[in-house]
C-alpha cells in the first residue's frame, strides 16, 4: 500500500511536472518573441528601411539575422494594411499577413496563439512608429515561434523531467521499504490488523481485571493505569506522565513506587484502604522497561480478619474465664472436702464479687455491647498471660462517633500493642491501663502501660506501618490502622510516656466527623 501510494504521488508529481514545464516553454517562448518584435521595432535601421523605396530588399538581411540570433521561426514585417514586407519563405511576400493586426495598427502590442501559414504558432504583433512623423504607425512587425519547435525544446527537457521523476520513485520505494521493515521490527513483526487485535485484547483484559494495574517507566512516570488501580489510589483524570508523588500517592506506598524495588505481598495503607502490593520491573534482552505494580484491595479482608480477631480473642477470653472458673471450682470442691466450707463461701464470693463488678460497671457503661464483649475479653486475655488490665472508672460510652467496627480495630489494636509491650518487659508490674469516654465533644481512649516505653526520637515513627519491636515478619500493621482510622474521622493521636514509665497512647475522634 505503501509503494502503490507512492507510484501514485510521483505519477500525479511527474505530470505535474511536464504540465508546468509547458507552460514554463510556452511563457518562455512568449517572452523571447515580444522581445525580439520590439527589439525590431525600435531599430533605427527598421525605421530608415521603411522609408526606402524598396523596403523589402533592406529589412530581408535584418529580419533573416534575427531569425537566427533570436531562435525563432519567422520574423514578417508589414504594413499596416498587413501586406508583408518580410518572410521566410519569399515566395508569400506582398501576400497578405495571416492573423489579427488590427491592435498592433491601432498602436497596441499583442501575443497570441495562432495558425498561419507556417502552421500553428506563439506570435507577438507590435507596431513600428516613425518619430519623424509624429510617432505615426508606420508599420508593423510580427514574430513568432511554432509550436512544432515548442515540442521539440520540449522533448529536450522530457528525458530530465523522467529522470528526475524515475529517481525520486526509486528513493521514495526504498524509503517506503526500509521504513515498512524498520515498523515491521519495532512491532515484532506485527502487522495493523494483528496489532488492532492484540491492542482490543489489551484493552479488554486491563478493564476486567479485579485487581489494580501500574505501569512506570524507567523514570518512575505513569503510563498507564486500569480503572481499578483508578479507583484504588483516587487518581487524577490527568494522571500519564506524572510522577507517584505529583499523583497524590504518599506514605510507605509512594516509597515503593519511587523506589522501584521488587516487592511481593506487601501490606501498604492509603488514606482510606489497605493494599496488597506486588512490584516487579520489566526487562527485555537486558533493557529496563519500567516497572509492573498490581494492586488488592485488602480493606474488606483486613475488617473481616480484625472482626475473626476479636471473635477469637473472646473464644480465648471464654476458655480463660472456663479455666479460671474451674480452678476456683477445684478449690471451693477441696475446701469442702477439707471440712472447710465457710472459708469455701468466702473465697467462692469474694472473686466472684469482684468480677461481677466489673462487668457490672462495663456493661453498664458502655451502651455498644460489641465493645463492652471486646473490653472484657482483653481483660481475661491479659490476666491469663499474668498482666493486669486496669479499666479506668471514668470509662463510659452511650453514643460511638464511628462505627462499631472501626472502633473495635482502633480499641482491640492499642489494647494488644500495650499488653504485647508489658508482656515481653521484664522489669517491674505488668499493667496496662484503659480509659474510655465520650462527651459532647467526642470519643476519647487513653491506654497506658508500664513497658519499655517509647523513645522520644522515634514516637513519629511508630505509626508507620511496618514499624515493630518485634523480630517476627508481617508486624508492624496495628499501630498503622490505628492511625488510618483516626485520620479518616479527622481525629487525632499522641504517644508519650506514662506516669511510673511505660508509653501513653492519647486518641480522641470528633463527634459527628464525616469520613
Amino acid at each position: 500500500m505503501q509503494c502503490v501510494l507512492v507510484v501514485l504521488l510521483t505519477v500525479a508529481g511527474s505530470a505535474a511536472a511536464v504540465l508546468q514545464a509547458q507552460a514554463t516553454e510556452r511563457d518562455g517562448a512568449r517572452r523571447q518573441v515580444l522581445a525580439a518584435a520590439e527589439a525590431l521595432a525600435g531599430a533605427p535601421s527598421t525605421i530608415s528601411a521603411l522609408r526606402a523605396a524598396d523596403p523589402s530588399a533592406l529589412l530581408e538581411p535584418q529580419t533573416t539575422a534575427l531569425e537566427r540570433q533570436a531562435g525563432v521561426d519567422f520574423v514578417v514585417v508589414m504594413s499596416p494594411a498587413g501586406v508583408r514586407y518580410t518572410h521566410p519563405n519569399p515566395a508569400l511576400i506582398g501576400g497578405t499577413f495571416v492573423g489579427h493586426i488590427a491592435k498592433a495598427a491601432a498602436g497596441q502590442a499583442f501575443t497570441e496563439t495562432y495558425r498561419g501559414s507556417l502552421g500553428p504558432s506563439v506570435r507577438s504583433v507590435v507596431p513600428i512608429r516613425d518619430p519623424a512623423s509624429g510617432d505615426r504607425v508606420v508599420a508593423l512587425v510580427s514574430v513568432g515561434i511554432t509550436e512544432h519547435r515548442l515540442s521539440s525544446l520540449f522533448r529536450q527537457q522530457l528525458p530530465s523531467v523522467v529522470g528526475i521523476s524515475a529517481a525520486a520513485l526509486g528513493v521514495a520505494v526504498l524509503g517506503a521499504y526500509a521504513v515498512g521493515r524498520r515498523v515491521r521490527r519495532q512491532t515484532m513483526g506485527l502487522g495493523p490488523v494483528a496489532l488492532a487485535e492484540l491492542y482490543e485484547h489489551h484493552d479488554a483484559v486491563m478493564h476486567a481485571m479485579r485487581e489494580g494495574l501500574l505501569l512506570l517507566d524507567p523514570a518512575g512516570r505513569l503510563i498507564l493505569a486500569n480503572d481499578e488501580a483508578v479507583r484504588l489510589l483516587e487518581l487524577p483524570a490527568a494522571r500519564t506522565g506524572r510522577t507517584p508523588a505529583e499523583l497524590g500517592v504518599d506514605g510507605s506506598l509512594r516509597e515503593v513506587l519511587v523506589g522501584g524495588e521488587d516487592v511481593a505481598d506487601g501490606i501498604h495503607l492509603t488514606e482510606n484502604r489497605v493494599l496488597t502490593v506486588n512490584q516487579s520491573t520489566a526487562r527485555r534482552h537486558g533493557r529496563d522497561l519500567g516497572t509492573v505494580v498490581t494492586l488488592r484491595d485488602r480493606t474488606e479482608i483486613q475488617g473481616l480478619t480484625d472482626e475473626l480477631a476479636s471473635v477469637r480473642g473472646f473464644a480465648e477470653a471464654l476458655r480463660a474465664s472456663n479455666h479460671e472458673a474451674a480452678n476456683r471450682l477445684h478449690t471451693v470442691v477441696t475446701l469442702i472436702e477439707l471440712d472447710r466450707p465457710g472459708e469455701a463461701v468466702r473465697f467462692a464470693t469474694g472473686e466472684l464479687a469482684a468480677q461481677q463488678e466489673l462487668v457490672d460497671r462495663i456493661m453498664a457503661s458502655v451502651e455498644e455491647p460489641v465493645l463492652a464483649a471486646l473490653v472484657l475479653g482483653k481483660v481475661a486475655q491479659a490476666r491469663e498471660r499474668g498482666i493486669e488490665l486496669e479499666v479506668g472508672a471514668v470509662t463510659a460510652v452511650r453514643e460511638l462517633p464511628l462505627p462499631v467496627t472501626d472502633a473495635v480495630t482502633l480499641v482491640g489494636n492499642l489494647i494488644d500493642n500495650a499488653v504485647e509491650a508489658v508482656a515481653g518487659f521484664e522489669t517491674g508490674q505488668k499493667v496496662v491501663s484503659v480509659d474510655l469516654a465520650d462527651d459532647a465533644e467526642g470519643l476519647a481512649l487513653r491506654v497506658a502501660d508500664t513497658g519499655p516505653g517509647i523513645p522520644e526520637a522515634l514516637r513519629e515513627e511508630v505509626f508507620v506501618r511496618g514499624f515493630t519491636t518485634k523480630a517476627e515478619a508481617g508486624r508492624g500493621l496495628g499501630l498503622a490502622l490505628v492511625t488510618q482510622i483516626v485520620r479518616r474521622y479527622h481525629g487525632t493521636i499522641t504517644v508519650g510516656e506514662a506516669v511510673g514509665g511505660g508509653a501513653v497512647f492519647e486518641v480522641r475522634i470528633p463527634r459527628r466527623a464525616e469520613p
